[in-house]
């Protein structure tokens, strides 16, 4: 009781000191007295939140007959050294707002506070220092809760036969859960920050979220799929963990949010990207060259029907319709070239599905192509008759040389014996005829990225597994499991380099001028 008496004591001393603090910081904020005062600030600022973590200082016992209402007046002080211009003083005082409110869990509706912390972790220009210690208060509340609610089932299970209802722990599991759904959103965000750290504390608040079940796991399953992957081993291990947790609850959500976590995975590489000019690639920079979202993929694999929902969804992504990022595709694109393919039947499905895009897509391109050359010459100025013939006899040659461009290479190469010099005659021919808006050009480079790839990715998973063109066209999905449910044979060093797409995002060619070299490379891509 003496030791208590002399807490008491030191905390309306330590109340009484910050308040003078503040005064003389109203009056004049570069007082040099001030700045003589800091050590005393900065203790009496995380004394005051401790004493008020351990104690409840608006008892009876502790404030007699005094009217003042301590919890409220503490937490006016703590705010006020929040907006203090000195980093140091701001983090002591949320320091102590987050002892202050392990006692009085109530306090983090306050608008005030809620717009504090939200504030702090959303404003990506905010002190890294700040963010963290929001995201340590949270953290400290949600295992003290932890920790009574251990200690209220624990009191329960020696008073359960007197009792009729389990009502202990109840109040405070569903304040957690309220206080919680406030900063949920904010807490999540914190995952696409370019400081391990910060996304290393909002992990384990979700997860001691997730674990105390105060909120719908649904909502964190995209997110969870993208920390699980983090360069981080233990960061990565944590989110994969939290993943089987719910899938063991509930089956389907992680299928059901897949896609959606393969895009954010894709924004949480985007955000630990240390070199903006190289492209975010979607596999492991190590001797493994796994794909990033490879325990995504084990995960889905097993349930035939999900699986297939998911790998249309990710093809679907690279239709010229779906407007898709094309850092973006070449991510999806080096996670479907990398993924733990187990049987025959996976790969196959996927290259049977990029030729059906491929048959539809890839047409309609080359025709928005040629339509645009064709359209954009009529409206320059219309050809007299010897031009029309000429013209005629033009674009006769170029649908040859095209059609020579369209075969495949090695059989070039045994028809013509300069098939560098036929391949420069392709592209001079289809230069002629660019139209003079460049923008139809840019638009057709940037829209066949997606195209490209797929022809890339199935030429990789060819090359990967051994397969014939004859196994290939003869695949049918709607054909029986068992049929290809023989083991893959992977080849060794086998890599995905999709090297015109790389090209063209490292060259930042979609907001590129438009030179005689970069309608050159179009050209190119278009003959290809």
């Amino acid at each position: 009781y003496t030791m208590i008496k002399y807490c008491d004591q030191n905390f309306y001393l330590t109340l009484g000191a910050l308040s003078k603090l503040k005064s003389q910081h109203q009056e004049d904020p570069n007082s040099t007295i001030l700045t003589a005062n800091k050590p005393a600030l900065l203790r009496s600022l995380f004394t005051v939140g401790a004493l008020c973590r351990h104690f409840d200082f608006d008892q009876e016992d502790f404030k007699g007959n005094s009217k003042v209402n301590i919890k409220d007046k503490v937490l006016e002080l703590l705010m006020y050294f929040t907006k203090h211009s000195d980093e140091e003083v701001q983090t002591k005082a949320i320091i102590g707002l987050g002892f202050a409110f392990i006692q009085h869990p109530s306090l983090m509706f306050e608008q005030e506070v809620k717009t504090l912390y939200n504030s702090i972790l959303s404003d990506k220009n905010c002190s890294v220092n700040l963010k963290i210690q929001v995201l340590k208060n949270l953290q400290t509340y949600l295992q003290e809760e932890d920790t009574r609610m251990q200690q209220a089932d624990r009191d329960w299970k020696k008073v359960a036969k007197q009792e009729d209802l389990k009502e202990m722990g109840d109040i405070s599991s569903g304040m957690s859960s309220s206080i919680m759904q406030l900063y949920l959103k904010q807490v999540l965000e914190a995952f696409f920050h370019n400081q391990s750290s910060v996304r290393h504390f909002a992990l384990n608040v979700i997860a001691l979220t997730l674990n105390q079940g105060l909120i719908h796991p649904v909502q964190c399953v995209p997110y969870l799929i993208a920390m699980g992957t983090d360069p981080e081993p233990s960061m990565r291990n944590k989110a994969d963990q939290q993943l089987v947790e719910i899938d063991k609850k509930y089956a389907g959500f992680i299928h059901m949010k897949a896609v959606a976590g393969m895009k954010m995975s894709y924004q949480v590489q985007q955000a630990i990207n240390t070199c903006p000019q190289d492209p975010v690639r979607g596999f492991r920079h190590d001797e493994s060259s796994n794909a990033l979202c490879s325990h995504l993929y084990s995960m889905i694999r097993g349930n035939r029907q999900h699986r297939r929902a998911f790998l249309i969804s990710l093809l679907n992504l690279f239709d010229d319709t779906a407007k898709t990022e094309v850092n973006m595709l070449l991510y999806i694109a080096d996670n479907l070239a990398c993924f733990p393919y187990q049987t025959q039947e996976e790969p196959l499905f996927i290259m049977h599905h990029i030729d059906i895009t491929l048959s539809v897509s890839g047409s309609n391109l080359l025709q928005s192509f040629k339509e645009s050359m064709v359209k954009d010459k009529k409206k320059e100025r219309k050809p007299s008759s010897d031009e029309e013939t000429e013209s005629d006899s033009n674009s006769g040659s170029e649908s040859k040389s095209e059609e020579e461009a369209s075969k495949p290479r090695r059989l070039r190469k045994r028809v013509n014996s300069d098939s560098d010099s036929d391949e420069e005659n392709d592209i001079n021919a289809v230069m002629k005829c660019l139209p003079e808006n460049s923008a139809p050009l840019i638009e057709f480079a940037n829209v066949s990225q997606g195209i490209l790839l797929l022809l890339m990715l199935k030429q990789h998973l060819k090359n990967l597994c051994g397969f014939s063109d004859s196994k290939i066209q003869k695949y049918s999905p709607s054909e029986s499991a068992k049929v290809y449910d023989k083991a893959i044979n992977r080849k060794t060093g086998v890599h995905f380099h999709p090297k015109q797409t790389l090209d063209f995002l490292r060259s930042d060619m979609a907001n590129s001028k438009i030179t005689e070299e970069v309608k050159r490379s179009i050209v190119k891509q278009y003959l290809d």
